[in-house]
């Protein structure tokens, strides 16, 4: 005879371990939105297979690029020789939450810039927007703070520590930015903060290495950019909310 109560345990116990699997699943399968994600109205801007939200700068569509997608990634060759053009997302944004995965190869450097202008007349995507660094902990610059991970690019160490993780293993990162105050994490902690309207700021650009371009650092809104560099890095959970 079947022992109802045990049998019933049974029963609860597998439809437990069945939802946490699932919602395991849906949790950490790449370049996928959860329902709870979706409700919030977070986007993606890859979904693993295409660079349909994404473009060469100043759109050299046509141009050769080391830019691939490989195994549910956005992949920067660092075998191709074709000339260097950073991704630049198709769309501007002003007031939001950014976050991506990335990994980069031994000794790797690369970044993600915001508020870019994407003009004829502005040659590269760092000539208009700052820089959220992405370096290996490998890389000869780790020991120049104003170069390490999660900084804003030669303007701001690391305002907590955080090393990046080992060579197999994705980051996380993630940038908020409203009404030009943009805060940068990595890894869950917070690593640069900063208001794009603050006198401030603008001394700092002022005495920096970016004085001369005209453009630089003035905006508030615009394009995000991937950085093209001679390592490989990869790319994916690319996604954005609007705040």
């Amino acid at each position: 005879m079947i022992n109802l109560n045990l049998f019933k345990k049974i029963v609860v116990a597998v439809f437990i371990s069945c939802l946490f699997y699932s919602c395991k699943n849906e949790a950490s399968a790449p370049n996928t939105l959860t329902e709870k994600e979706q409700k919030e109205g977070w986007q993606l801007l890859f979904d693993g297979t295409t660079l349909n939200n994404w473009h060469t700068y100043n759109n050299e569509k046509k141009a050769p690029t080391a830019w691939v997608v490989r195994n549910g990634t956005i992949y920067c060759d660092p075998n191709n020789e074709s000339q260097k053009y950073d991704l630049i997302s198709n769309s501007d944004y002003k007031n939001y939450e950014f976050k991506f995965e990335w990994k980069l190869e031994k000794e790797g450097n690369s970044g993600v810039f915001v508020n870019v202008q994407e003009r004829p007349d502005i040659n590269a995507t760092y000539h208009s927007g700052p820089e959220y660094q992405l370096l290996a902990d490998s890389h000869p610059d780790f020991d120049k703070p104003l170069k390490r991970a999660g900084c804003l690019y030669m303007f701001l160490p690391q305002q907590n520590f955080v090393n990046t993780k080992a060579k197999d293993d994705w980051n996380q990162s993630s940038i908020v930015q409203k009404d030009g105050k943009v805060t940068f994490y990595l890894n869950g902690t917070v690593t640069a903060e900063m208001d794009f309207n603050s006198k401030k700021w603008k001394d700092m650009v002022k005495h920096s290495t970016f004085k001369d371009f005209p453009e630089f650092g003035k905006h508030t809104s615009g394009k995000l950019a991937l950085q093209d560099w001679s390592r490989g890095v990869s790319f994916r959970n690319i996604k954005i909310k609007q705040l």
